[in-house]
């Protein structure tokens, strides 16, 4: 009986791994130059960070001296004297050898103005962050209260709704001396990581002033056509692991490895066959989390997926009641707001470990403080734990640590930090740049596969023109 079952499986495997290797092949083929284009843009653009900060390092590395950092007060003061605009907040880093950031909003009479090439390409990665926050994803908790991010808008900013994030001007902290806004102070490797972010997302057809297709927006035509690139290419990845599976049990070691000693069409088969089996997991989660930037309904069902959709109110419609909003209690004009210091020695109490800090000013006598901080070390999330607090006594209205919310509210908010790599720091970001690296071989190594197939087959049948 067991011999029947046996001989009827091994019957039905052949046809059932011939009509996937036959999937497999159609998504390759139709997606393979654009998923080439943006595999080979997101290896380098997963150290885009690491690699506009390399280009200026005197923006963000400062020597340390024999004296202590001025205390976040002081840098404040000193910042306002120097910086032209509404200071909303600062950055403090970890590490003694950077500099920290003043967050503010240029006056409005220089909002609006370029400042450089590629200007459309700033506005766009600014428009990837401000549909994070206003999808809810990126900041975990980061995002500041409705009446700053009002203040913090730009008539310059791009069309797509949400918020404007605010500049950044780096400080020295142990000298109070500004070093410069990386937005005004573009290098040419900050140009070039702008051409990358643009040929990932949109093929660069943003770059292009008219519509290739009349009413159809070609940023937008650019990111439909990598969205379903990549649609194709994660069921390309999984048709992949059905083919990779071996009919039998001691075949599996023939997948597991590359057999250096063969002629080259067997090392470009175990390449393309081991490398895309090791890297699968990988794969699918950039694959899977990719259209979520390029289609609505793909961004509506994977919120649904999770449960953390919230419905926007239809025109003419009845709101959703809002959730009931944290104020700071005004004990009267003689009454001055607690010192940025004490509201860190504060946070430090209650989320005790090492990390960045991200504080956020209220923006008026009844706001509160928020206060984000991220761990540090090479295994470190990218997430953030998060305090809501009152400005004048310092009490804990609100906290927010990341781990301890569900399950569901943390994947779906982590949909950015899946795709890009950093879900647990510079440890996932080399697996993910290596996984990225072997995805940009795949459609090589695929089409030389299907080509030498192709030969074989015409050697086979030599009577046909």
């Amino acid at each position: 009986m067991n011999k029947s079952k046996q001989t009827t499986t091994d019957s039905k495997w052949p046809k059932i791994r011939k009509f996937f290797n036959d999937l497999h092949l159609w998504f390759g083929l139709i997606s393979g130059i654009v998923v080439l284009i943006v595999c080979l843009t997101g290896t380098i653009y997963v150290y885009n960070t690491e690699i506009r900060e390399a280009a200026a390092p005197h923006l963000y590395k400062v020597e340390k001296p024999a004296q202590e950092a001025m205390t976040a007060d002081d840098l404040l003061i000193a910042a306002k004297k120097q910086i032209k605009g509404k200071i909303s907040g600062i950055r403090i880093n970890h590490d003694p050898e950077r500099a920290y950031a003043i967050l503010y909003s240029k006056p409005k009479k220089e909002e609006g103005k370029a400042d450089g090439k590629d200007q459309s390409v700033k506005s766009a990665e600014k428009a990837e962050a401000k549909k994070d926050v206003k999808e809810g994803i990126a900041a975990n908790g980061e995002g500041k209260n409705k009446k700053e991010g009002q203040q913090k808008e730009k008539k310059s900013g791009p069309p797509a709704g949400g918020r404007q994030r605010a500049n950044q001007m780096m400080i020295n902290p142990y000298t109070g001396e500004l070093l410069g806004d990386p937005q005004e102070k573009e290098t040419k490797t900050a140009a070039f990581m702008q051409k990358m972010f643009s040929l990932h997302r949109w093929l660069m057809l943003n770059e292009i002033e008219k519509p290739l297709i009349e009413g159809v927006e070609n940023r937008k035509l650019g990111s439909w056509i990598t969205g379903t690139a990549t649609l194709l290419f994660t069921l390309g990845v999984i048709s992949g692991i059905v083919i990779w599976f071996p009919q039998r049990l001691r075949g599996w070691k023939n997948g597991l490895k590359i057999k250096w000693s063969a002629k080259w069409k067997r090392i470009n088969h175990d390449l393309h066959n081991t490398l895309g089996f090791y890297s699968c997991i990988i794969l699918f989660l950039m694959g899977v989390t990719g259209p979520f930037w390029s289609f609505d309904w793909y961004r509506t069902g994977w919120q649904k997926t999770w449960g953390t959709y919230k419905e926007a109110p239809k025109e003419g419609g009845v709101p959703p009641k809002e959730e009931k909003k944290e104020e700071s209690i005004y004990p009267g004009p003689e009454h001055a707001p607690l010192a940025v210091n004490q509201l860190l020695s504060l946070a430090d109490k209650e989320l005790d470990y090492p990390g960045d800090y991200m504080l956020s000013l209220p923006s008026d006598s009844v706001a509160t403080v928020s206060i984000s901080k991220y761990r540090k070390g090479f295994f470190a999330p990218a997430t953030a734990d998060r305090l809501i607090l009152d400005q004048y006594s310092g009490k804990i209205l609100k906290k927010e640590i990341f781990a301890e919310k569900p399950l569901n509210e943390r994947i779906s908010s982590s949909v950015k930090s899946l795709h890009v790599g950093d879900v647990y720091g510079p440890f996932t970001k080399l697996l993910y740049f290596i996984s990225c690296l072997i995805a940009t071989s795949l459609p090589v190594t695929g089409v030389m596969i299907w080509l030498n197939k192709m030969k074989k087959t015409k050697k086979k049948k030599p009577g046909m023109a």
